[in-house]
């Protein structure tokens, strides 16, 4: 029923020319079960469209990513597929950016985002081992437009005090390589003093895998996934999902 009742994830990445194919999510089929639907954008950065696409998200264009996040978010509820209150936004890794800069220009549009391991401070993972190996995807801060564009996709650089956030879950892996913890960690910390809106912060930390769930066993990826959409569903309503009032 297209009543703007159904809690949705709208899944996105828009990165490094990578396009969006059908996976099987474990878990999926039982939140389906709850009323779930699930939404995948292909953004700009990604490769869905061949490399023109990709390019009209890179660097300069990086905006176009979230951007477009932003659009496929503002379609769902257009359409009556959910609202506002039921909407949660996931991105992971790169899909960070989109995700903290979505929030950040559209508070209004999410009830929770979920940011999975986020690239959520871009001018300084250049930085990290393995930041010198993305200057060509992203750019470096070392020429004055590379610094400009990092700073223009830097959620971290552009979270902001009184702001009504929504419900934000940002997850870390101690043993992560790509994005190492303590970027996650202080973009989290960053939105816990800064919101307003009263609305939990939490930064969940796994200290068995690494980037991504890289090296968790299938129980591992099991238990991740029950967190982030327990808490989806916690923020969006689901009465099985609300804490039990003492």
């Amino acid at each position: 029923m297209l009543d703007g009742s159904h809690p949705t994830q709208l899944l996105g990445y828009g990165a490094y020319g990578y396009p969006r194919t059908p996976v099987n999510i474990p878990g999926a089929r039982a939140a389906i079960e709850r009323g779930v639907i699930f939404a995948d954008a292909h953004l700009r950065g990604g490769g869905d469209y061949g490399e023109a696409w990709h390019l009209a998200g890179y660097k300069l264009t990086k905006p176009n990513t979230w951007r477009d996040f932003i659009a496929c978010a503002e379609y769902l509820i257009a359409q009556h597929y959910t609202s506002p209150s039921k909407l949660f936004g996931v991105g992971e890794s790169a899909g960070g950016i989109l995700i903290g800069r979505a929030i950040e220009e559209r508070p209004d549009l999410f009830a929770a985002v979920i940011a999975e391991v986020p690239i959520a401070d871009m001018l300084r993972w250049e930085t990290t081992a393995s930041g010198e190996g993305n200057v060509t995807e992203f750019g470096s801060v070392k020429t004055q437009e590379g610094f400009e564009d990092l700073y223009a996709m830097s959620s971290y650089a552009h979270v902001k005090d009184g702001v009504k956030y929504p419900a934000v879950m940002v997850t870390t892996a101690i043993n992560d390589k790509r994005v190492e913890p303590w970027i996650p960690a202080k973009f989290a910390a960053r939105l816990q003093a800064a919101t307003a809106s009263g609305k939990p912060v939490l930064l969940r930390v796994d200290y068995d895998a690494g980037h991504g769930g890289i090296g968790a066993t299938e129980n591992q990826q099991a238990e991740s996934f029950a967190d982030m959409i327990s808490f989806a569903l916690w923020q969006t309503g689901d009465p099985d999902f609300q804490p039990k009032q003492k």
